[in-house]
């Protein structure tokens, strides 16, 4: 009985940490702004499909897949409603090069000194 016990509390955690890490992509691409519908789907099948990706990450993207398939389809409703409400100026990386471009960000990284390609060496003693 106390076996029996142990293996369903065994079963449930690993159910219950396969459904806490079910839909990381969809969640990842629904934080951000309006990508348009599937995009965590459409996200982890990119990282399966390149062949520059990790030797990890494309197993961990491929059994992701079918729960962020799921997961996308339950935000249909919101990715509708979101639809054309964020424009591609409305993104971080956007709104970082507007703000560089309006704080003359360019010209002073411009005038600032180069980094050296490798570490000076040491006088030998």
């Amino acid at each position: 009985m106390i076996v029996m016990n142990k293996c369903r509390f065994a079963g449930l955690l690993a159910c219950l940490s396969l459904a806490g890490t079910a839909g990381c992509s969809s969640f990842m691409t629904h934080s951000g702004p309006e990508q348009g519908y599937y995009s965590g789907t459409r996200a982890g099948a990119a990282v399966v499909a390149d062949s520059d990706s990790g030797w990890v990450m494309r197993p961990l993207a491929a059994l992701d897949l079918p729960f962020s398939a799921v997961v996308d389809t339950l935000f249909l409703p919101w990715d509708y409603y979101r639809k054309g409400s964020d424009s591609p100026g409305d993104s971080p990386r956007e709104r970082v090069l507007r703000s560089e471009q309006q704080n003359h960000t360019n010209e002073s990284l411009a005038q600032a000194a180069p980094m050296p390609a490798s570490p000076p060496s040491r006088p030998s003693p």
